[in-house]
């Protein structure tokens, strides 16, 4: 996934909707399971997020391959994911609901907003939570969490089907964000959208 392929008059009329009519509107054609649960915006004040999903899944860590020197290897798959995340997408961190150690922070997000990114996503926490809602790329999150997250959680796999706050995510389902506080993200996919206009 090199580029997103979200065509630009959809991308636009999507910021332009609200995650309730989203909501509804895909209730409608049965799915229920749609939104991911107990996140919150970092700053409620941004315009929607709109993108295509990318994915980083973590497992928990296990504490002989998970020192803090793998951060030496630029291949690691959480700093190769910020690598990878196409400018358009969004992405979404599977951190198993568990906010007690972070999921990222202010500058693997910074790179993400400097490299185009539309969003980021975890169920888990953001470390440097105050720098990141200061930045100009919308974040949610469950809640702060200052630890890094080699203390709890092993990032395992890129753009892969994941579960984010009880919702199954797969690489380039549509992400919409607004700043409501709760069920944040509504999950479209891309044919849903080419079948039907969204009432």
């Amino acid at each position: 996934m090199s580029e997103t392929t979200l065509n630009a008059q959809t991308r636009e009329k999507l910021k332009r909707v609200s995650t309730a009519t989203l909501s509804t509107a895909l209730f409608k054609r049965g799915l229920r399971n749609q939104f991911i649960q107990e996140v919150s915006p970092l700053d409620p004040e941004k315009p929607n997020m709109v993108g295509e999903a990318f994915t980083l899944r973590y497992i928990p860590a296990r504490e002989d391959l998970n020192p803090i020197s793998v951060f030496q290897d630029p291949q690691h798959p959480q700093r190769a994911a910020v690598e990878q995340c196409p400018a358009g997408a969004v992405m979404v961190i599977d951190s198993r609901r568990d906010p007690r150690a972070a999921s990222a922070g202010s500058i693997l997000v910074s790179r993400m907003m400097v490299r185009g990114v539309a969003g980021v996503v975890t169920d888990g926490g953001f470390r440097d939570s105050p720098e990141i809602a200061k930045l100009d790329i919308p974040a949610y999150h469950k809640r702060p969490s200052a630890p890094t997250n080699l203390t709890l959680h092993q990032a395992v796999d890129i753009n892969v089907p994941i579960g984010c706050g009880d919702v199954p995510v797969f690489p380039g389902d549509v992400i919409v964000g607004d700043g409501e506080e709760w069920s944040l993200y509504r999950r479209i996919w891309p044919m849903t959208l080419q079948m039907k206009p969204l009432r």
